[in-house]
């Protein structure tokens, strides 16, 4: 997948445990952790703000986009400029 997931990244940088933030936003330890892996397939603007507002960021500190090399779509682009 093209989205990189950097949860731990800021949990790290604010001195915050997966449990900690769990407890706060009010999900599932089991539930953070797959959004932490990137195993999940979507999250919902509410979770999102939750975490922004637990640890004081945007959500690009987040989530980062990572374009794939193996998708033939994008080498095309890239050659056609």
């Amino acid at each position: 997948m093209s989205i990189i997931v950097n949860l731990d990244v800021m949990l790290a940088r604010r001195k915050m445990s997966s449990q900690e933030l769990a407890e706060r936003i009010g999900i599932t330890p089991a539930n953070l952790s797959i959004l932490k892996t990137g195993k999940a397939k979507a999250i919902r603007f509410s979770t999102l703000d939750a975490i922004c507002r637990a640890l004081n960021c945007q959500p690009a500190d987040i989530l980062e986009y990572c374009p794939e090399e193996s998708d033939p779509s994008l080498r095309h682009q890239s050659s056609a400029s």
